[in-house]
């Protein structure tokens, strides 16, 4: 092939690329308006029938209204009014901590009822889904920055439900932070051990100008991190991908270290990449044999699985673990493949997110794009020659990080917005982080 024709198919390729990440990004971002209840602006877990609310999923949608109004997908105005009548339920919610309550110490129960708000299934107070909403409402209040009075009003909500986040009550044991609490039995019995998604929760924590986090809270939980070398690659281990995302929605890792990453000369943007390539690499050498798995075919992360009886699936009985936290490479794994974990990776390794976005993409399931914004796809659990198995319906935090993560791969406005917050520059510093746009 000559030069040129190898420039037009490049040029091809990038149209064809920028037609998927358009078409992807604004189906993921119809998931909200769809599954909020317009009253009280609160947003159900998943699209299936009598789905609770999920506060997580709360916090992306706010954080998706900026990009779907600089996309045009939205008015300014409803946008606004959205994230308003969102804000106002919080801030005028329930706050006893009782059994029936949304939240205590300015914290939230983990899932809600749509209508009414109130708590169900017993679930516990969260903190790193109330920082994941808290990150929602400051992003909505630092795009949201004209001086009408619906857009002044939204940025006086979002700051006030911050101002009451009491972090430091969560420190129930000296610097350690604890994961959540019920108000049948107080704190849960665990904290944040090793590296996961709970950077964003200790950069809020510390950032706050009224109950903040001890400074000492943040190395406390870093003592506890795992540097591995797995298949040439030295990083700070965590086996799910979305470990590697979550807290990058929002915060602008490149260039910026804590005193953890100075010591191995390395940043958690960096580090998510080697991750990409450790879960891309496990896929080709796919110790399991599972059907499907190779260098377009990779990306284990929290998704639903499908739910059976053990099953022969590829050379071996498998089991199968429905909605679980898949990792790389020492598990659980039942050939079940996140293709919004991949989506995500994109700002971190768009040379090999791509090729597997495309594969995915036209994967045959039942419309275009399905595979890559499903929950979970198992192409080991059916029949040879069967359809593979996709998980029904569509979740929420899947829905949010693909639009984040793909806006943040093509104009980084989250990262501009987060760059911008006073608060996270705060937390960030507190938490002994250096450099870069700091």
């Amino acid at each position: 092939m000559n030069p040129r024709d190898e420039m037009k198919m490049a040029e091809a390729l990038k149209r064809d690329d920028a037609a998927m990440l358009d078409g992807l990004q604004q189906a993921a971002f119809q998931y909200f308006p769809r599954a909020t209840n317009p009253r009280n602006g609160l947003v159900a877990d998943t699209t299936r029938q009598g789905a609770p609310v999920s506060i997580a999923v709360v916090g992306f949608a706010l954080s998706c209204y900026p990009v779907a109004v600089e996309h045009g997908w939205i008015e300014r105005a409803a946008a606004v009014q959205a994230c308003q009548v969102c804000m106002q339920f919080f801030w005028d919610s329930d706050q006893t901590g009782r059994p029936e309550a949304t939240g205590y110490k300015g914290f939230y129960f983990h899932f809600l009822d749509r209508e009414t708000g109130v708590r169900v299934w017993q679930s516990e107070l969260s903190l790193i889904d109330t920082a994941l909403l808290i990150a929602g409402m400051l992003t909505a209040a630092t795009y949201f920055d004209a001086s009408t009075p619906e857009e002044v009003n939204l940025r006086a909500l979002a700051e006030r439900l911050y101002l009451r986040v009491d972090w430091r009550w969560a420190q129930y044991k000296g610097a350690t932070v604890a994961q959540g609490w019920k108000p049948e039995c107080g704190f849960l019995h665990y904290g944040w051990e090793g590296y996961n998604e709970a950077i964003l929760l200790y950069v809020l924590g510390l950032g706050s100008p009224t109950h903040p986090f001890t400074a000492q809270s943040f190395d406390a939980w870093t003592v506890t991190y795992q540097w591995e070398n797995l298949y040439g690659y030295d990083f700070l281990y965590a086996g799910p991908l979305f470990i590697h995302q979550f807290s990058h929605a929002w915060i602008d890792f490149r260039g910026i270290r804590d005193s953890f990453m100075r010591e191995k000369q390395s940043d958690y943007f960096e580090n998510s990449r080697r991750a990409t390539y450790v879960q891309r690499e496990y896929a080709i050498r796919n110790p399991h044999t599972f059907v499907g798995y190779a260098d377009n075919c990779w990306g284990l992360s929290a998704c639903e699985g499908p739910s059976a009886r053990p099953r022969r699936a590829g050379a071996q009985r498998q089991q199968f673990f429905g909605y679980a936290a898949r990792g790389v490479p020492y598990g659980p794994d039942d050939g079940t493949i996140a293709g919004t974990s991949i989506t995500a990776s994109l700002v971190f390794a768009p040379e090999i997110v791509l090729p597997a976005m495309r594969h995915l993409h036209g994967a045959g399931t039942r419309e275009r794009g399905a595979a890559l914004r499903a929950s979970g796809v198992n192409a080991s659990y059916n029949a040879p020659g069967d359809p593979c198995w996709v998980s029904e319906g569509e979740f929420g935090l899947d829905q949010g990080m693909t639009v984040l993560m793909i806006e943040n791969y093509r104009s980084g406005l989250l990262w501009q917005l987060g760059r911008q917050s006073h608060i996270f520059q705060t937390g960030l510093r507190r938490a002994g982080f250096k450099g870069g746009w700091l």
